[in-house]
């Protein structure tokens, strides 16, 4: 049996069976794995905290997020995410092997993945913000320039943007997910949580943060003294709550996924606070990344 020294089960991969090879001498378990690197190849992939369908979504991983595979069987896959470390099951054909190198990733909400660099033809799949993919070539066809891939789909380029090519304004990235539909778990531009929406905009930008609420107000930025008040926020700011944030875009206003809205939101600070204060207290902590 996996005994442990404190490790979270979410970001550290060990059951009462096995465990991740580079947390030996930090767990005890009948046998340790080194895993196996895979990507996953669908556009949205939930990652369940147990081996079922009925399981809770823990959280999401996209099109080209690479993952370490501890275990398959049954057709689901025990896996750590390699950009956030968060630790669940997946279905295991939602996973490949060889898959080439991502060269761009999905600026645009959402996007169709055609058949062919042609916007009549049909599409093939519906991509998120942040779903990354290997262009081949470039094509224009009819005034519209595509972004070909290896398999002769076509993105409309100007929805992507080079991997080394990040955007600079994390804030103006949440804001186009605007009115995007409120999911538990949810870490898409087809349906977000509070969290995702502070770590999917943030990795838009090249920076890499952690997935639930409890993480990001322990590891991002620097903690801002609101004892008198919260008239020095500034746009950025991450206001939090006990399992909730949301992001000032400037000294008054907050967007945040929410589920009294069930969408990303844009509300006042002060009227978020009176509103959740009855259910959930008031902000824990103000963050400045």
């Amino acid at each position: 049996m996996a005994e442990t020294q404190g490790l979270d089960r979410r970001l550290n991969a060990f059951r009462e069976d096995l465990a991740d090879a580079r947390l030996r001498g930090l767990v005890e378990a009948p046998r340790f794995v080194e895993g196996r690197k895979s990507v996953v190849v669908v556009p949205v992939c939930d990652v369940r905290r147990d081996p079922s369908g009925d399981a809770g979504l823990d959280t999401q991983f996209l099109l080209g997020d690479g993952v370490r595979v501890f275990d398959a069987q049954d057709g689901w896959a025990w896996v750590q995410g390699e950009r956030d470390g968060y630790v669940g099951y997946v279905r295991s054909a939602s996973l490949g092997e060889e898959v080439p190198a991502a060269t761009h990733r999905v600026t645009a909400p959402r996007t169709f993945l055609y058949s062919e660099p042609e916007l009549r033809s049909p599409p093939r799949q519906v991509l998120s913000m942040g779903s990354a993919v290997c262009v081949s070539r470039s094509e224009e066809r009819r005034g519209n320039r595509y972004a070909v891939l290896a398999d002769g789909s076509a993105i409309i380029e100007s929805h992507l943007a080079a991997i080394d090519k990040p955007a600079k304004d994390y804030v103006a990235v949440a804001e186009t997910l605007l009115h995007t539909p409120y999911l538990w778990g949810g870490t898409t531009a087809f349906g977000i949580d509070c969290s995702g929406l502070v770590q999917l905009p943030m990795h838009m930008t090249g920076r890499t943060v952690l997935r639930d609420t409890d993480m990001q107000e322990a590891s991002i930025g620097e903690s801002i003294e609101t004892k008198d008040g919260y008239s020095r926020l500034r746009r950025g700011d991450l206001v939090f709550w006990k399992g909730h944030v949301g992001i000032m875009t400037d000294a008054r206003h907050m967007l945040h996924a929410n589920g009294s809205t069930m969408t990303v939101a844009l509300e006042s600070l002060d009227d978020a606070i009176a509103r959740i204060e009855p259910l959930y207290g008031r902000p824990t902590s103000v963050r400045r990344p």
